[in-house]
């Protein structure tokens, strides 16, 4: 859950990105963040997810409060308690799928669990891809990685920023389903910033965000309800 304030400047060049945002993320359900842009979707998504500090309030993960951890004790924390999964899919190029799927485990020390991660594999429809780098893949494909390298160490929380951005409509739906299928099926927490009704129809619950404050919230969403609510606030 955050709490708090995010100001970047002050006196007259002073922006409140985030201006007194109070929300909580249940774990094992799906939240979609939307808004404008300068709303501070990207904002909020940052600090709750300890890429960047509030300026007044506190964020915690869990019973972890991130504001009293060292950098290093934070940077643990989002190595072993939080997911990303970006627009670009952020793969290593000179890697096959299998390297940059357990990228996060081996730059800890860690060995995959192996029936997770073939769960995972599975799941994905990846499994014949693993010996592929990433230019011989598909947009669709790299982006299924890039969701397995998220999910494979079993964070608290992953954090989806415009994760059908660069996909076409039907890719982008199959990725959607697959996150959809994480929350329902492996209990993941999901909080995804998305500018696509269709997308966050995919949530458990949508919030909206306009100048730096959550202006509304809506339970089991539909794509024709979020538009309609879209139109509403912008109105």
């Amino acid at each position: 859950m955050a709490e708090g304030t995010k100001v970047y400047g002050a006196g007259d060049t002073e922006v409140r990105a985030l201006d007194g945002v109070s929300v909580g993320f249940e774990a094992g359900r799906f939240t979609a963040i939307m808004g404008p842009s300068g709303s501070g979707k990207s904002t909020l998504m940052h600090c709750v997810a300890g890429l960047d500090d509030l300026s007044s309030g506190s964020v915690f993960i869990g019973d972890t409060e991130l504001g009293s951890l060292s950098d290093r004790e934070l940077t643990l924390l989002r190595r072993d308690q939080v997911g990303f999964i970006f627009q670009s899919f952020n793969l290593i190029p000179t890697l096959t799928a299998a390297e940059n799927l357990t990228l996060p485990l081996d730059l800890a020390g860690r060995r995959p669990d192996r029936d997770w991660m073939d769960n995972l594999v599975s799941s994905l429809g990846i499994g014949d891809r693993l010996r592929h780098r990433p230019d011989e893949l598909s947009g669709g494909q790299q982006q299924r990685v890039a969701i397995g390298r998220a999910l494979v160490g079993r964070p608290s929380i992953v954090f989806a920023d415009e994760p059908t951005g660069n996909l076409d409509s039907t890719t982008g739906g199959e990725v959607l389903d697959f996150l959809r299928q994480a929350v329902d099926d492996l209990e993941q927490t999901m909080v995804m910033v998305t500018h696509d009704a269709n997308a966050a129809a995919t949530a458990n619950r949508v919030l909206f965000l306009g100048d730096g404050q959550i202006v509304a919230e809506m339970a089991d969403p539909s794509a024709d309800a979020i538009l309609d609510r879209v139109k509403h606030l912008a109105g």
